[in-house]
């Protein structure tokens, strides 16, 4: 389809370079030919595209065999229009000065017009001929004969139609008659199948006997195998025993021998052992009257040094403590002879006081003392009188 753009009253068309436009301006022809670009005026142009690239038309339509079945026919057809100016002349190709849209469809009726053509030619062949020949070589002899047609068609060039290709991609039956037309070729099929199962079943079935048959001689070869094999193993036995037998009588009579020795060398030892216990044993006794006497004189000599030191001890404790009573002695009688000298002069009255006092320091401890009304009493009397005096 050509672009068309406005410009102040003016038109401008851009086609593309498959599309042939043909512009005719007060009825003579002004631009002709594919990918124009031209300005002009929508009032007095009339304007016609053409395509001119190859063009596919896929067709599909039913026909009747000689046999009177029905078969579908699928068929493609490429054409292209070589001869713009005859088919713009022939079919409306006028476009829109507008919009750039064809006013009808041209393309429809080029393809009614290969379509009719087409399968006319196919209805004929196809007429002629029956199911299974058509179901075989139908798809050629179609094609041939649809391209024949359409070659020798005189309305197609007066149209300015060139056909390029012809193809039939298939043709056909109803489905019931295609389901029974591949029953015999399944059923074929199915019993080739059979017949191949069948006989892999008798290999298989063969094979099972042969091999049962090897089995069983196996197992005969291994029976045998196995008596030959007890019989070597009793023998065998017989001998171990045999052997194990000596063996045991030379390791007894060996470990008689070692026993023998061994006794001799142990009564041997004892011996020895016993003689060097004894002569230890006195070694002993003199060490230990040697040890004993030296430990009864070192006694002696420490309980000696003992005495001598504890006497001497005694001695200096006493001149001690005979010096020590002696000076204490002295300095008491210094002390109450200093004391009665201090107290020489004091009154009656004061010396009883210091003796009450002297006497409640060398009293032991009291709690409570408890005075009766007749010493309370007494003392009172005792007190006033001497107020008095």
């Amino acid at each position: 389809m050509a672009d068309i753009t406005r410009r102040l009253g003016w038109r401008h068309l851009r086609g593309a370079p498959t599309a042939h436009v043909r512009h005719h301006r007060s009825g003579k022809l002004a631009h002709d030919g594919p990918g124009l670009s031209f300005w002009f005026r929508s009032l007095s142009a009339a304007l016609s595209e053409v395509p001119v690239d190859d063009r596919e038309l896929a067709m599909t339509f039913h026909a009747r065999t000689a046999d009177f079945q029905d078969v579908t026919v699928q068929s493609t057809v490429t054409y292209r229009i070589s001869d713009p100016a005859v088919a713009a002349a022939r079919l409306d190709f006028s476009i829109d000065p507008d919009t750039g849209i064809w006013r009808s469809a041209p393309l429809e009726q080029l393809g009614t017009l290969l379509t009719e053509t087409a399968q006319q030619h196919a209805l004929d062949v196809l007429a002629r001929t029956s199911l299974a020949s058509a179901l075989v070589d139908g798809v050629k002899s179609v094609r041939e004969r649809v391209a024949a047609g359409l070659a020798a068609e005189p309305r197609l060039p007066a149209t300015g139609i060139e056909i390029v290709a012809v193809r039939v991609v298939a043709l056909r039956p109803e489905p019931e008659v295609e389901r029974a037309l591949r029953t015999p070729a399944r059923e074929q099929i199915q019993q080739e199948a059979d017949r191949a199962t069948y006989e892999r079943r008798a290999v298989a079935v063969e094979r099972e006997r042969t091999i049962a048959e090897n089995e069983l001689a196996s197992q005969i070869e291994l029976a045998r195998r196995e008596e030959q094999l007890v019989e070597q193993r009793g023998t065998n036995t017989r001998r171990e025993a045999e052997e194990n037998a000596a063996a045991d009588k030379v390791r007894a009579e060996a470990e008689a021998s070692r026993s023998v020795r061994l006794a001799e060398a142990e009564a041997a030892r004892s011996v020895k052992l016993a003689e060097a216990e004894a002569s230890k044993q006195v070694r002993l006794a003199d060490a230990e009257a040697q040890r004993s006497e030296r430990l009864t004189v070192a006694e002696a000599a420490r309980t000696v040094r003992l005495a001598e030191a504890e006497a001497a001890r005694s001695v200096q404790l006493a001149h001690a403590e005979a010096q020590a009573a002696r000076e204490v002695g002295e300095a008491r009688a210094q002390a109450q002879a200093a004391w009665l000298r201090v107290h020489a002069d004091v009154d009656v009255a004061t010396l009883h006081a210091l003796t009450g006092t002297r006497l409640a320091e060398n009293l032991p401890h009291i709690d409570s003392v408890t005075i009766s009304p007749d010493v309370l009493t007494g003392l009172l009397s005792k007190l006033g009188a001497g107020e008095r005096e």
